[in-house]
């Protein structure tokens, strides 16, 4: 997927342990690896918006995009990554 998620970095910068995170976001320590293990196929926006306000850092600061290699490439599952037809 071309979405990256960055928690661990802030972390890191936070010096800040994932429990303590997950705690005072109000999610469980399992869904914030999830999220921070970048296997999360959506983020509902109060729980980036308390993960922004906890870590002092704005949405961008937790997600960033990267573009896929390109056509033919693959999904983290394996499958192939389908390509848009252009106009």
């Amino acid at each position: 997927m071309p979405i990256v998620v960055d928690v661990d970095v802030m972390l890191a910068r936070r010096k800040m342990p994932v429990g303590t995170l997950a705690e005072r976001v109000g999610i469980t320590p399992a869904n914030l690896a999830v999220l921070k293990n970048g296997r999360a196929k959506a983020v509902r926006f109060a729980t980036l918006g308390a993960l922004c306000e906890v870590l002092e850092c704005q949405p961008g600061d937790l997600l960033r995009w990267e573009p896929d290699a390109g056509a033919g490439s693959t999904t983290v599952d394996g499958t192939a990554a389908s390509v848009p037809a252009q106009r």
